[in-house]
């Protein structure tokens, strides 16, 4: 088709992986290419029509992309990719260190609106997601409080944060929420919980041979946004325990608000997800954001966005008329 969104990735991780089939299943989307530092021919793709290209060669490619779709992960590659690649391409990318967004905000919008590019940040389901429910639970409910819980499930973020831990040669990480603390919150107790009532941190790791464990447990228990706040286990194991006890990426969470709409009536909104496959359903979020920010861009609005600026009807296939006849 003719008029279907040219999308490109950059990555080819368990979340490029995810991308290109999250885009496979939109039929107004294709995949022109897949961008990555390593070599290019160790890629298997297994549709032949799909590029697999060398980082250096982005730049040719301005014209022919649509949308970029970033999927490195957020300790060492967003932060520079975003704010690079903003200036050339239209971008989506999955950037989830919470507490460095404004400011990751602020780089990728400066870059986006030097190149005339809309860039939409933090897409996934936390950020993302699970931000849009927040926001809208407090608004619809203001006299209460709102709580989220991750998991149980893999972390790919804080499963990458690891990994880039000097000694770790593999590991994942496993956020943990506390059913007591949850239950106390469905009950409409509206409780007062600390960080580490809420989770727990379990780490598997596969260290470098002639690394301190020691020394690598403690750097991953002291690591600033990731776990420092958190009661964190971390656990050694052989490769082999990795790979056939924690190959697959299960996940989910919850956010709940509760609160008084009156005197007497306590209200609840819930919104949960239970996820076999954690990338591969951040990419079908990334995909679905990535045609909000191609339909943004034909409108002129450039510059950084977060999912608060894109309108539900954005990144779905259905026209405007569509929703309204056959959704609202």
């Amino acid at each position: 088709m003719s008029n279907q969104i040219r999308i490109g990735i950059i990555g080819y991780g368990n979340l490029g992986k995810g991308t290109v089939k999250a885009v496979k299943q939109s039929s107004d989307m294709e995949v022109v290419a897949v961008f990555t530092r390593r070599d290019p021919d160790s890629l298997q793709l297994e549709d032949a029509a799909i590029k697999a290209l060398h980082i250096d060669d982005i730049q040719s490619y301005q014209d022919k992309i649509d949308v970029m779709i970033l999927c490195g992960g957020s300790a060492t590659d967003l932060p520079e990719q975003g704010p690079q690649y903003a200036q050339l391409f239209n971008t989506v990318d999955s950037y989830d260190t919470h507490a460095k967004i404004p400011e990751y905000f602020a780089a990728v919008d400066k870059a986006a609106k030097a190149g005339g590019k809309t860039a939409i940040i933090s897409v996934g389901w936390d950020p993302g997601l699970f931000s849009i429910n927040r926001v809208i639970s407090e608004a619809i409910i203001p006299n209460g409080e709102t709580y989220t819980f991750w998991g149980k499930g893999l972390s790919q973020g804080h499963s990458d944060a690891v990994r880039r831990v000097e000694g770790v040669k593999a590991g994942v990480q496993y956020t943990i929420p506390s059913e007591k603390a949850i239950d106390r919150v469905r009950s409409g107790e509206n409780p007062v919980l600390e960080t580490a009532e809420k989770h727990r941190r379990v780490c598997y790791i596969v260290a470098e041979e002639g690394y301190d464990e020691s020394e690598i447990e403690d750097t991953i228990k002291t690591m600033p946004n990731y776990f420092d706040e958190y009661e964190t286990e971390v656990h050694f194991i052989t490769e082999e325990e990795l790979t056939e006890e924690h190959a697959k990426s299960p996940h989910g969470g919850f956010v709940i608000r509760s609160g008084n709409t009156g005197k007497d009536n306590n209200q609840l909104i819930e919104f949960s997800l239970k996820l076999d496959s954690n990338p591969e359903f951040t990419s079908s979020v990334l995909a679905a954001y990535a045609r909000a920010a191609y339909r943004l861009s034909e409108e002129g609005a450039i510059g950084a966005k977060t999912v608060y600026d894109v309108a539900p009807g954005y990144i779905s296939p259905r026209s405007a008329a569509e929703l309204r006849k056959g959704y609202l």
